[in-house]
């Protein structure tokens, strides 16, 4: 009796006009009235249940232990500060004063592409890497001021001062640090990470390349100290200008070209001494990645001595007045007319956060071997650009250079951060009157030594046409957009034109019909048997194992007819069955491509078959405009030897899941491919469907069962073809790991008895006969089925109730092929 839900549901179903029994499912009607049911004795048949949308709906909802795991996810620190340890400490200490060393010089010259003061990247840097371990999923990854988003800040900062001239230039950093962090920590509480995949290889590398020439062509002018002009322009303009001022150049031009000379010096001696001595590598290591101290102490030095008397009109340019600790601490002055200045900005910024960082800490979790979580690690970032500001941070990110520093100075957890934020806090403190010296040209040299590595080799973008020839124009186009644009409109050409590739790729995506070929397995240069031949009394030695034991050597599979995959063209394949078509979809199915797919496939019906009944139109004038048919007094090519539409195979190997539009499409062309093949009828069948949300969509259009005959028929009675398998029995592998673990305890049992001696127990190939007589009583035992070669028990793999849903392709021909003769020819 149905319940009283069901019945109030039934009722407004019928108040409402919506058919409940809409789909008529003919075929299962007739399956389970027994005309030709699958039937086998030791069978269980298998009714597949469709999902529902309670089901669904109970597998997106949280549940209370899904909840706790999200927040304590929120701070990964928890799984392992507690097994925290002395060699633990050892590795961070020395990466973390590694790693200081570098981002002290480093801060204080990005601050200067930030348009903002020296201290200000101090501050940044100290923020990023102390706020970072609490939610780090990299131990590699260090957060702080990078040039790339520097640069980025600093346009930002300038196109936002000409509208609010009024506004400091800290005051709008800040802010654009806070909104663009809250908009990154809301994407990483949402567990939106995956929207970063967007974001092609091509696009990054064009933007790290694009940036990285921008960068070190605008620092060029204050490394040979040329003056007069603009750095923030086009890069090719400020190639121009630079040539126009080279004579402009003084005293700085010395100070710089001899400090980038000496970087690339000490770095490239250290690697050649490293594989010269390989036992003292780590050493050279350490003195390479620590070049960037060493020759800024070099030139403070050279700096005091030439400036210590002129302190008031330098000789040179120098960093001049840092302020010793946090000057800058206060509540952040975020207002509307300050957002409203950078907004246009904003998504430039937001996107420069997320490439960055999360290409950096994906690529160093793949070479150290762990993994990272993207929304985790926007989580991060955005925490740690939402409180930076408190203490006069400006916008802050992973750092690739000092990332890869990290890991090779061997770090081994994200706490290494703690020990980088004390190495800055004394520099805060202690360092200030130092600063005062340091070479503004030494400190471009720095920058342009920095963003050299960030520069896409050639070797790497001749790999890249190797894999992907039509992402190479995407990433010069690119580049270029950056040399001759700027930095921003270089990002949104890149992922503008990897969008269009992948949207084009999806509407206009090709399906394949495949043909069937005899294929033999081979080793060496010889055919493997197959079973019946095997068996025939080729390598019979005990315990080993034969390759066809499994399955048999000659299969049939399916190629593609046009042979695009690859496979060798001098195979020729053969057609499935006259009037039966096999056709794959590729880049899966849905309203971008459906019309494209079902075009290819009923061109192809057409070319390849004729109609069924070509008599189907009583005058001339009822045949459609564009089917006119033969001239008026002939008949119908009688030497048209093509075969009728039969049935239809699909592939759902790439299908994921389908929509309205896709299948009122298939609907459609369903419809228009009976009209063809009357009085006949086409069996669609489908096989490798890999979602039950799917088979359930095709069944709710009619798919899945086949149509019946009208009542006058005199074609033969419809065959259901079922897969079935093993659930049981002696043959099955279940039956045989078993029977192994009683013959192990059977013949354990029979050696503590003193029944076996210890030589026959050692290996079950003894020929002796107390193993004779263990193995001839397993093999006789009924606890694993029957005696007999045949499994006890078998079962359909696919419901009873969806008979043309398949599991394979060879199911699917097989079960089309069978049904085929009762067609008309």
């Amino acid at each position: 009796m149905a319940s009283t839900s069901t019945k109030i549901g039934h009722g407004l179903a019928k108040v409402l006009g919506i058919d409940l029994h809409y789909r008529h499912e003919t075929g299962s009607e007739q399956v389970t009235r027994g005309e030709s049911v699958f039937s086998v004795g030791s069978a269980d048949t298998y009714v597949e249940q469709e999902p529902t949308a309670w089901d669904w709906l109970r597998e997106i909802t949280p549940t209370g232990k899904d909840i706790a795991h999200y927040f304590i996810h929120l701070f990964p620190f928890l799984h392992w500060i507690t097994r925290y340890n002395v060699q633990w400490l050892i590795g961070d200490l020395v990466a973390g004063i590694t790693v200081g060393a570098v981002v002290v010089p480093q801060s204080m010259a990005y601050a200067k592409l930030a348009q903002l003061k020296p201290e200000f990247g101090l501050y940044s840097s100290f923020m990023g890497v102390l706020i970072y371990w609490f939610f780090a999923t990299s131990k590699d990854i260090t957060i702080g001021p990078v040039a790339v988003l520097s640069t980025v800040t600093g346009n930002v900062v300038l196109k936002a001062q000409e509208k609010i001239p009024d506004v400091p230039a800290d005051v709008i950093a800040s802010s654009l640090a806070i909104i663009g962090g809250s908009i990154v920590l809301f994407l990483g509480l949402a567990r939106l990470g995956w929207l970063v995949e967007f974001i092609t290889l091509a696009a990054i590398s064009a933007f790290m390349t694009g940036s990285a020439l921008n960068i070190a062509v605008g620092q060029v002018p204050a490394m040979m100290g040329i003056t007069g002009f603009s750095t923030r322009e086009a890069t090719y303009k400020v190639v121009i200008n630079i040539l126009k001022h080279l004579g402009r150049s003084d005293l700085n031009a010395a100070i710089g070209l001899t400090a980038l000379t000496m970087l690339y010096l000490i770095r490239y001696i250290c690697g050649y001494l490293a594989k010269r001595y390989p036992t003292r590598q780590k050493t050279f290591f350490f003195i390479s990645t620590l070049r960037t101290a060493f020759v800024l102490l070099l030139y403070i030095a050279i700096s005091y001595g030439i400036n210590k008397n002129h302190r008031s009109k330098p000789r040179i340019s120098v960093l001049k007045d840092v302020p010793r600790g946090f000057q800058h601490a206060r509540v952040p002055h975020v207002t509307t007319d300050v957002i409203s200045a950078f907004a246009s900005e904003l998504p430039s910024t937001v996107i420069v956060l997320l490439i960055e960082h999360i290409s950096i800490s994906k690529s160093f979790g793949r070479v150290n071997n762990y993994k990272i979580d993207p929304s985790q690690e926007l989580v991060a970032i955005g925490v740690t650009n939402v409180l930076g500001p408190f203490l006069g941070a400006y916008p802050a990110t992973g750092s690739f250079s000092r990332t890869a520093i990290k890991a090779k100075a061997g770090v081994r957890t994200p706490f290494a951060g703690v020990i980088t934020a004390l190495v800055v806090l004394l520099a805060i403190y202690a360092l200030p009157a130092m600063f005062w010296y340091i070479p503004n040209a030494a400190l471009s040299a720095v920058i342009i030594h920095a963003v050299g590595d960030l520069i896409t080799p050639p070797n790497t973008v001749y790999q890249f046409w190797r894999i992907s020839p039509l992402e190479v124009p995407i990433f010069f186009a690119g580049v270029f957009v950056t040399i001759f644009s700027s930095i921003e409109n270089g990002i949104y050409t890149t992922i503008s034109c990897s969008a269009a590739i992948w949207i084009f790729r999806a509407f206009k995506a090709h399906g394949r019909f495949l043909g069937k070929a005899r294929v033999h397995s081979v080793i060496g240069d010889h055919l493997l048997e197959s079973k019946e031949e095997n068996d025939k009394g080729l390598d019979r030695t005990p315990g080993r194992r034969r390759p066809a034991d499994n399955e048999d050597s000659v299969r049939d599979i399916y190629l593609p007819l046009d042979h695009q995959d690859g496979s060798n063209p001098e195979i020729t394949l053969e057609d499935p069955y006259p009037g039966i078509f096999i056709y794959r979809f590729s880049e899966g199915y849905n309203y971008p491509n459906a019309n494209h797919y079902l075009d290819e496939l009923t061109d192809a019906i057409f070319k390849k078959t004729r109609r069924t009944n070509p008599n189907s139109y009583g005058r001339p004038g009822d045949r459609p405009w564009n089917d006119p048919g033969p001239r008026r007094g002939k008949e119908e090519d009688p030497s048209d030897h093509r075969p009728t539409l039969k049935a239809i195979i699909l592939d759902f190997s790439s299908v994921n899941n389908v929509d309205l539009t896709a299948m009122q499409n298939m609907i459609d062309v369903r419809n228009q491919l009976d009209r063809y093949a009357a009085p006949d009828t086409v069996d669609w069948h489908f096989c490798n469907i890999n979602n039950r949300w799917t088979k359930r969509a095709l069944a709710a259009a009619g798919f899945g069962y086949y149509t019946p005959e009208p009542e006058d028929s005199v074609s033969s009675r419809w065959k259901p073809i079922f897969s079935v398998a093993e659930i049981g029995g002696s043959n099955s592998v279940a039956a045989e790991l078993e029977a192994k673990e009683r013959r192990r305890a059977l013949k354990e049992a029979a050696k503590h008895e003193g029944q076996v001696d210890d030589d026959v127990v050692k290996g079950e190939n003894s020929s002796g006969s107390d193993v004779d007589s263990l193995n001839k009583q397993l093999s006789q035992t009924k606890a694993y089925g029957t005696t007999s070669a045949k499994p006890s028990r078998i079962a359909v793999v696919q419901g009873l109730n969806r008979p043309l849903f398949h599991v394979d392709i060879t199911a699917a021909l097989n079960s089309a092929v069978a049904n085929a003769h009762r067609k008309s020819h």
